[in-house]
């Protein structure tokens, strides 16, 4: 399955909801970074710290895909 592939899939309940705060953070960091004011040099690194973060949880929340094999491949300990 390619990344496209994937991205079509549906997504489980709970990694909407992830995907959607991850959505908010990075929308309030780049809000912060781009303000017309100017803000302390630790509340401008914390909002690119949230922008970094909510973009990244968002772009793996929206990769995982619900399995429609409902088999678990189980490995014996031996083995690995």
């Amino acid at each position: 399955m390619n990344i496209v592939d994937r991205y079509k899939q549906p997504t489980p309940k709970f990694f909407k909801t992830l995907r959607n705060i991850g959505i908010a953070l990075a929308a309030v960091g780049g809000a912060v970074i781009a303000a017309p004011i100017s803000f302390p040099a630790i509340v401008v690194t914390v909002a690119t710290y949230l922008t970094v973060a909510g973009t990244v949880a968002t772009a793996v929340s929206q990769a995982v895909v619900k399995s429609e094999d409902t088999e678990v491949d189980s490995q014996d300990d031996e083995d690995l």
